[in-house]
């Protein structure tokens, strides 16, 4: 109950994000203005000085970071079976891949820094920035139909994915982040989780048609990302004697639901936007009880 009550601030933002987006008219451009804002300059800010300044113990993290790589490829081996089960387009497959295994950053940070404070927002964005790199490449490699043509470029300039190994170089070489610029990055931190947040309740929506799936289709993808991956998460903590933190930062990275990015990829790359717009709607939406039970799950059973 405790866990819940720490979450519920942060996706009560999400809602906030929604209501804001509905009723005040501050138009389009605003939004996507402030997605930006959020994907280039405030959370790269987060996440370099989380990995900076944290202490990272590379024998501990390791096995943990190694954890997360496996429970993400079992769910990209379980999503390559929706098309023929379901009958699916191809276009629809290749898009809706990735919802079983991409997960929403914000959200992660939002809630490991609400929980655990900066211990699990520095172990929490080690892992997701592990994990970055290769959601990206399954998923763009998928809707390049095999190609791969444009995945470097892809990863290149991610911007999530470029603070997070510039913070952990940081970190290695053992540099001093200097007052005033740790205060900058500290205030820009500060502005980030919020403002993600209502970026993140501001996009959702959900497109019905048959066009873009059965809804036995989305249900699988849905129970992929948001039962199974936590589960088998939990099940590696167990295997490889996690503490407690490291376990709970693990199954929370394994429970988050899609981001929103997949719907700019699939749309940029040609595949088909509205049904992962659904999975990513319907995925947050239900995190909002399935994330809590999870964590109030891992209290009990310590």
């Amino acid at each position: 109950m405790h866990a819940a009550l720490a979450i519920l601030p942060n996706f009560l933002l999400i809602l906030v994000g929604f209501v804001l987006s509905r009723r005040f008219d501050y138009g389009r451009g605003f939004w996507e203005g402030l997605e930006k804002l959020v994907y280039y300059v405030l959370f790269p800010a987060l996440l370099f000085r989380s990995l900076a300044t944290a202490q990272i113990d590379l024998a501990k993290t390791g096995a943990v970071v190694g954890a997360a790589v496996a429970f993400t490829a079992a769910g990209m081996v379980l999503a390559l079976p929706a098309r023929r089960l379901f009958g699916l387009e191809p276009r629809l497959a290749a898009s809706c891949f990735q919802c079983a295994f991409r997960f929403n950053t914000y959200v992660g940070l939002a809630v490991a820094g609400s929980l655990y404070g900066n211990a699990g927002l520095a172990l929490a964005a080690l892992v997701m920035g592990v994990m970055i790199p290769i959601v990206n490449i399954a998923a763009v490699a998928m809707l390049a139909s095999g190609s791969g043509r444009g995945v470097a470029a892809e990863l290149a300039r991610n911007p999530l994915l470029l603070s997070t190994v510039a913070g952990f170089l940081w970190n290695a070489l053992g540099l001093p982040l200097p007052a005033f610029a740790d205060q900058t990055l500290n205030l820009l931190a500060q502005t980030a989780l919020p403002a993600g947040l209502l970026s993140v309740g501001a996009a959702l929506r959900v497109e019905r048609g048959h066009e873009h799936g059965p809804v036995s289709a989305h249900a699988y993808w849905l129970s992929i990302k948001l039962l199974v991956l936590p589960l088998l998460a939990w099940g590696l903590a167990r295997l490889f004697g996690f503490a407690p933190i490291e376990t709970a930062i693990l199954v929370l990275a394994a429970a988050l639901p899609t981001a929103s990015s997949a719907y700019i990829l699939a749309v940029r790359m040609g595949g088909t936007g509205d049904p992962v717009a659904t999975q990513i709607t319907l995925g947050t939406l239900l995190s909002m009880v399935t994330i809590p039970a999870w964590i109030a799950w891992l209290e009990m059973a310590r």
